[in-house]
């Protein structure tokens, strides 16, 4: 197995994915808040591994409202989330977790881009930002083939109950 390949029954599928973030910030309504920021999705990219993330780079302006780009995400699979892949795949609507963490004035700049509701989880409980995007159908696809090629359900089995009055 390659850095770009992994080879299996169904043909070659690519180790990871290159990915954009596409970020909007907008005035709040809050009192307490100058802006309120949403992920709107991610995007394919050309990955250069040469480079590492840049920061945002703003695309689009209108009024108060900024769309930024953020670049550089390298979305790798594994074979130990393969279930939270799956069941991920299974929803209704299958999403991309972006994961951000504030800078001093408060933004959220992401950091990771996952497709396991596991992993996502595991960053929100240690209190970062966790931004849900749908799924673009070419990581859907991506994704499918390395549940397919690795994951293998496990039965689940009722445990025996222990008699405790002996």
């Amino acid at each position: 197995m390659t850095e770009t390949q992994m080879t299996g029954v169904s043909g070659s599928i690519p180790a990871d994915f290159s990915l954009s973030v596409l970020m909007v910030r907008t005035p709040s309504e809050s009192a307490w808040l100058d802006y309120q920021w949403e992920a709107l999705g991610v995007v394919a990219s050309q990955w250069d591994r040469t480079r590492s993330p840049r920061g945002a780079r703003l695309v689009h302006r209108n009024g108060d409202t900024c769309h930024y780009l953020n670049d550089g995400f390298r979305l790798q699979l594994h074979i130990d989330e393969c279930e939270s892949y799956y069941h991920n795949l299974r929803s209704p609507s299958p999403r991309c977790f972006v994961i951000a963490s504030p800078d001093e004035q408060g933004t959220p700049v992401p950091f990771l881009v996952s497709l396991s509701f596991d992993e996502a989880n595991a960053y929100l409980e240690g209190e970062e930002q966790v931004f849900s995007v749908v799924m673009p159908p070419e990581l859907y696809r991506w994704c499918e083939q390395f549940v397919l090629q690795h994951y293998v359900p496990t039965k689940k089995r009722k445990r025996r109950l222990k008699d405790w009055r002996q």
